[in-house]
């Protein structure tokens, strides 16, 4: 599985993939996409991509948010957008349950290595950006995303509960 995905900032030339990634998460009737930065709220690519790429950048990042880097997995062997999955790089107080890290693989692809090695990715890239750690949020009940945490070093932190949820929280040391 190492290095069949490549993580790719979104960009307008990817918005049909991603339009067709969205679809497939809403005809599997999951309105909430992790990781995706509101792309599962937002009409417009165009306004989604143009806040993800202010929210990028420290000059430009929107005053109640953090900065955050969002990637698309693509997959080398045919060019498919795979899943999504963000590094916020400093926690406010809104996102000290929620965590560093949020991502999500699509409905058809999931179960393969993908979220995996996304997160195995994701964790190289926080370790350039020189993070120390990673607190990542997950639904208790969520075993699937549980495994991929650990499977890239995540320790049981605490628990917390969100909207009526218990979620647990995992750290990563980079």
């Amino acid at each position: 599985m190492k290095n069949n995905i490549i993580l790719v900032r979104p960009t307008l030339e990817l918005k049909e993939k991603a339009l067709d990634y969205r679809k497939e998460h809403f005809q599997h009737g999951e309105q909430v996409i992790c990781g995706s930065e509101l792309f599962d709220k937002t009409e417009s690519y165009e306004e989604w991509l143009s806040s993800v790429t202010q929210n990028a950048d420290p000059k430009t990042v929107n005053e109640n948010w953090v900065v955050t880097d969002t990637f698309f997995a693509i997959r080398k062997s045919d060019d498919k957008m795979i899943g999504i999955i963000d590094l916020r790089h400093t926690l406010n107080e809104f996102l000290k349950d929620l965590g560093n890290c949020g991502y999500s693989v699509r409905p058809s692809e999931r179960k393969k290595g993908y979220a995996t090695e996304m997160l195995y990715q994701l964790l190289q890239i926080a370790r350039e950006a020189n993070l120390k750690e990673l607190h990542i949020s997950v639904e208790k009940g969520n075993t699937a995303s549980i495994k991929v945490i650990q499977k890239n070093g995540g320790i049981y932190e605490r628990s917390f509960s969100f909207e009526n949820e218990t979620a647990d929280i995992y750290n990563i040391s980079l």
